[in-house]
């Protein structure tokens, strides 16, 4: 298989400095694996991941292109997505005390919904495809071999899991625990405004 090492690294370093860039993301997954909540923790590391990686696949072939020239698409896609972390920043605002987190039933998060929770926040991000289509503009040639995308695909997908699996196992120790046992409350209003914040921006960049 022919492989383009250069173009590898390239593309995965700057996929790196993308992932661990604070955002909805990272407050998503640490306030699930913060509050006790491991299993939705890592469902919605795996939801991340896919929603990242089919992404990229539309990047390569051209499709998100496509999709961020539709502008009515594009703008009900970021509003749809600004209003779901809107009312994740909402909900953990209301539930704002010391706690295991909770899915939107009230139920104890669990693999499933945290799976859902991590795709619907990635596939309603345009800034996703945003990252994608300058990420691959800058760093993977039309001429790179079908191996060398294959591997990008296949080492981002790594990497996001390996990230947020990284953050899971930080902050589910006791001593991450006990911190949130006693500033739980006020962990959870910061991350439901960082939440809230970024969707508030998303719809008002489309209004």
């Amino acid at each position: 298989m022919d492989f383009d090492l250069p173009i590898i690294v390239t593309a995965l370093g700057l996929y790196v400095a993308g992932v661990v860039s604070p955002g909805p993301n990272f407050a998503l997954v640490s306030r699930m694996a913060v509050s006790g909540a491991k299993q939705s923790a890592i469902g919605a590391t795996l939801g991340l991941a896919l929603a990242s990686t089919l992404y990229a696949i539309l990047t390569m072939t051209g499709l998100a292109l496509l999709l961020t020239q539709i502008g009515w698409l594009s703008a009900g896609l970021q509003i749809t997505g600004g209003c779901y972390l809107v009312y994740l920043g909402l909900k953990a605002w209301l539930n704002g005390r010391p706690g295991t987190y909770q899915d939107s039933s009230g139920n104890v998060g669990s693999f499933w919904s945290g799976l859902r929770s991590g795709a619907i926040v990635n596939f309603a991000n345009p800034k996703c495809v945003a990252f994608f289509v300058s990420l691959y503009a800058v760093a993977i040639p039309a001429s790179a071999t079908f191996s060398t995308k294959l591997t990008v695909l296949a080492g981002g997908f790594l990497l996001e899991i390996a990230w947020y699996g990284f953050v899971i196992v930080v902050l589910s120790t006791s001593a991450a625990r006990l911190i949130f046992e006693r500033f739980g409350t006020w962990i959870e209003r910061a991350v439901g405004t960082l939440l809230a914040g970024f969707g508030l921006r998303l719809i008002a960049e489309k209004l």
